[in-house]
């Protein structure tokens, strides 16, 4: 069924022209993603779809009473407000409810006729279901302490609360602006399979690859505004292309050939007086406007890098805590000329900081990094804050060079490069802060390419990049005469530029000499092997904890509550709320205490307990909350 139809939309900025003349349809059940360049249109859609932005020209019809769920790239959030009250503060009957019995549940003072009155409004609109679901998404996404002020959060952090708030919210077109964007590697497969499994329209921006070949069946591809709609997912719109190149190439190759017969003939000195050769003439100068067609430009990286020697980069017992929290201790590794690592971690766990620290950005607590006397580093960071958007694209780029050698020794100027990276003499003079988040991530790529690097660290490379520049850029990494250490969440690049991989564990970091995909089936596999060796162990009555192992397994494929875990079920909720309400007035005295530092120490290591608890607490009610739903579903199958 059509929910929404989008009608010859027509959008420009100034003398811009994003999109122009486009048509489709979206159906209750599509999973669209949105690809192309980056300022090519892909958000502008978005929000012509949402009715935050209008057209110029054509509209945007929607069913009566459709509800859109949309998660922006950039958010406005009110940083007084808690977790609880930003994931709920939809406009749905049940959000309403749910904020009620939220603060209901704060206020001392409220009758027990007014929270009977709640509670069955909560049951009316079978609203505890969103509430669980909510906590449920929060932890997944490593968040925990739901009172927490959102001003209190990292960006990531509220992002993640942000898309915890548009899968919570009752919809029938979820709409995500780079859901991946912050993830780890872990929780994008977790949102990945939740995704899969919902029953609403899906529409999304992502460079994420192996995202779009598993959640979506739609590719709406927009290049040189107009749209491309492919009926499948990545892996079918790449088929695709390659079958529509082709058959476009055969077609060129034979227009080529006629243009040239023509032109011979042109050449002979051809007069336009019999019909035969006006027809010829009009003939060849229609081939000759058809042969100067518009083409897609593609962003070009053929940069020359600086010689690298011998000795590359040594770490030695690097060690980094920042206030309570160690991050890595005693880190050794020696970097070598063709090293390409990819490093993993939950958010949180270290990763940028042990970029910056291989960078020399900033210092270990312990230990030292050495560089060889040849090594010139390009860090790519995360974050393009550090540019001043009140200079001009060009100034920015010649800061770094004004003339560079490419790759096949040739020197070309900086706005030549700039063209190569796909900025226009015209856009070359524009005020970098009137760039998209996409146009500034690939200009900051450039400026580091540009000082010829022989080391490369780059911190989360994908994050606002589309597919095509991505493409390029695994290409050059392909060739690279260097070493690259990269911290990326993106598993389809990560395969394609890495062969080995560090991962923050408990017990430190570790090396594997493999890509993302290798790694995780190396992980599986050991996996399988406990899994094995546990059913061995079934008949050997003296190990208690394998055999406890043995039963939870057995009991999991029965779908079943034991006796104990029924009533840990049961009262574990209370049990979370209790450690909320400690922790919020631990932080409270924290707040009221700030110079006397022998009790905010005290206060701290107390909080940190209780957090720690929390965590354990809320891990295993989602696993039981899990179990539930899956004994619940098994009951309506039967």
């Amino acid at each position: 069924m059509n929910i929404i139809n989008v009608e010859n939309i027509s959008k420009n900025y100034g003398i811009k022209t994003l999109l122009e003349d486009i048509s489709f349809t979206v159906d209750s059940s599509d999973k669209i993603g949105i690809i192309g360049n980056n300022g090519t249109g892909k958000t502008t859609l978005l929000r012509l779809i949402t009715g935050s932005e209008s057209p110029d020209k054509g509209r945007v019809i929607r069913s009566s009473g459709l509800r859109l769920e949309y998660l922006k790239q950039d958010i406005d959030f009110d940083l007084e407000a808690t977790v609880n009250e930003e994931v709920f503060k939809g406009d749905s009957e049940n959000m309403i409810a749910l904020r009620k019995y939220e603060k209901a549940i704060k206020n001392k003072n409220i009758t027990d006729e007014e929270m009977i009155e709640i509670t069955m409004e909560m049951d009316k609109l079978n609203a505890w279901n969103l509430q669980s679901e909510a906590k449920n998404i929060l932890t997944r996404l490593g968040i925990t302490d739901f009172e927490a002020k959102i001003g209190t959060l990292s960006g990531g952090q509220r992002k993640r609360v942000s898309l915890a708030s548009a899968l919570i919210n009752p919809s029938d077109v979820l709409i995500l602006d780079e859901p991946t964007n912050h993830l780890d590697n872990e929780t994008i497969d977790w949102l990945e399979e939740y995704l899969k499994g919902i029953n609403n329209a899906l529409i999304m921006i992502t460079h994420d690859r192996y995202f779009l070949d598993r959640v979506v069946n739609q590719i709406i591809e927009i290049d040189n505004n107009k749209i491309y709609i492919y009926n499948g997912n990545y892996n079918y719109y790449l088929n695709k292309k390659v079958e529509i190149d082709e058959i476009e190439s055969k077609i060129e190759s034979k227009k080529n050939q006629l243009l040239k017969k023509e032109l011979a003939w042109m050449k002979k000195g051809a007069k336009a007086r019999s019909t035969k050769q006006k027809a010829r003439i009009g003939r060849f100068n229609k081939l000759q406007e058809e042969s100067g067609k518009e083409f897609t430009e593609e962003m070009d990286i053929s940069i020359e890098s600086t010689r690298l020697g011998k000795k590359v980069i040594e770490i030695n017992s690097a060690s980094k805590s920042y206030s309570e929290k160690k991050l890595f201790k005693d880190f050794n590794y020696i970097v070598q000329r063709d090293d390409r690592v990819g490093i993993l971690g939950e958010n949180g766990t270290g990763k940028t900081t042990l970029l910056k620290i291989i960078a020399k950005i900033i210092e270990p607590d312990k230990g030292e990094v050495i560089y060889g006397e040849t090594v010139k580093i390009g860090y790519f960071s995360q974050e393009t804050s550090h540019i001043d958007d009140n200079i001009r694209v060009i100034e920015y780029i010649k800061e770094a060079a004004e003339i560079l050698k490419t790759g096949d020794g040739t020197s070309i100027s900086a706005s030549q490069m700039l063209e190569r990276f796909l900025f226009t003499k015209e856009a070359q003079w524009s005020l970098i802060g009137k760039l998209s988040g996409g146009e500034k991530r690939r200009l900051h790529l450039l400026r580091v390419l540009m000082e010829s690097p022989n080391v490369l660290l780059l911190d989360e490379p994908t994050n606002d990049l589309d597919i095509n520049t991505l493409t390029i850029l695994e290409d050059y990494l392909e060739d690279f005469n260097g070493a690259l250490i990269t911290v990326s969440h993106d598993r389809y690049f990560l395969d394609k530029t890495v062969d080995s991989i560090f991962v923050f564990e408990e017990d430190g970091i570790n090396k594997y000499n493999y890509n993302y995909s290798e790694y995780i089936d190396y992980k599986e596999s050991l996996e399988d092997e406990k899994d094995t060796q546990a059913d061995d162990i079934k008949d050997d009555k003296s190990d208690e904890s394998s055999i406890d192992d043995h039963i939870q397994r057995t009991r999991e494929r029965d779908l079943k509550f034991t006796f104990n875990e029924k009533r840990e079920y049961e009262g574990i909720e209370d049990i979370i709320f209790s450690l909320e309400e400690k922790l919020e007035a631990l932080n409270k005295k924290i707040q009221e205490n700030p110079t006397d530092y022998v009790l905010i120490n005290a206060l701290l290591e107390e909080k940190k307990e209780i957090e720690a608890s929390l965590n354990t607490k809320m891990k295993r009610w989602v696993y039981l909350e899990e179990l539930s739903e899956k004994i619940e579903k098994r009951k309506n199958q039967e």
